[in-house]
Parts: C-alpha cells; sequence; structure tokens
C-alpha cells in the first residue's frame, strides 16, 4: 500500500505572510497546498504566540504544504525539527514536539505534521482569534494592547 506524500502545517513563523528567512528553506522542499484548519488553541508566552491541541471545536487558522519529495522525508523533517527546537542537550525538554493532526481543508480531512509547544500554558493568556496573523495586525494597531 502506498503511503501518502506528507504534509506539513503551518500556523506561525513559517507562514508565507511572515517572510521569515526559514520560509525560503520550506519553499525549495514544499508546495503550498492553500489555507487551512487544525484543532487548537493558541496563547501568548510573553515573547511570541505559541500554540497547543485541543479535542474542542476550537480551530487554528494556518497553511498547508505537500513534501514535494517524499524520500527525502527524514532529511527534510530533521532540518525543521532543528529549527523548532526539538534537537536538544540531553536533559532539555524540546520547546516543541511534533505530532500528526487532522487538517481541514474545503471539507475534505488530511492528515499532517505540526509542531506543537511542548511546555506548560497555565498562567499564559489565550488568544482568543485562531489566525496569528490577524492577532499580530490587531496587536500592532495603535490603541490595541
Amino acid at each position: 500500500m502506498e503511503q501518502p506524500t506528507p504534509q506539513l502545517f503551518v500556523y506561525g513563523s513559517l507562514r508565507s505572510g511572515f517572510r521569515n528567512p526559514a520560509y525560503e528553506y520550506l519553499t525549495r522542499h514544499f508546495t503550498l497546498v492553500g489555507e487551512a484548519v487544525v484543532r487548537g488553541r493558541f496563547y501568548h508566552n510573553g515573547e511570541f504566540p505559541i500554540a497547543v491541541p485541543t479535542k474542542a471545536d476550537n480551530f487554528l487558522t494556518g497553511e498547508l504544504y505537500q513534501l514535494t519529495s517524499p524520500h527525502e522525508f527524514p532529511w527534510v523533517f530533521e532540518q525543521l525539527d532543528d529549527y523548532e527546537g526539538l534537537n536538544v542537550m540531553p536533559g532539555e525538554i524540546p520547546l516543541y514536539k511534533r505530532e500528526m493532526v487532522p487538517v481541514f481543508q474545503n471539507a475534505r480531512e488530511s492528515l499532517a505534521w505540526i509542531y506543537w509547544y511542548n511546555r506548560p500554558v497555565s498562567g499564559m493568556e489565550e488568544i482568543p482569534t485562531g489566525d496569528i496573523m490577524q492577532y499580530l495586525q490587531q496587536k500592532d494597531r495603535p490603541g490595541q494592547s
């Protein structure tokens, strides 16, 4: 049985609108499928927004990408794991964890890898919107907190 081509869901700094230097890496190894959503919640950890999974009907907006060359999966994802801080020294806790999740796009469900925040969120401010870009745009407007 043929395995489906690996996909990646991004919701933060790797989205196309952020112009992060790591996005160039993403575009070399992945093809944009389009906007999609996953179940999750956003929080602000004091420095930047983070996401955690939920079973509730809270959805996070992001972009779905498909790996261009599936045979490169181990190498490509090792680089992304490094970028997301999964490769840590023994005894350290990674800042993020990579998991496979259901992704919803235009009434279609598929599976994709995602990087979730890997630390407790207690005491953090929950971000009411499911779209980090929208949240940051509102936050940067004069008169907004």
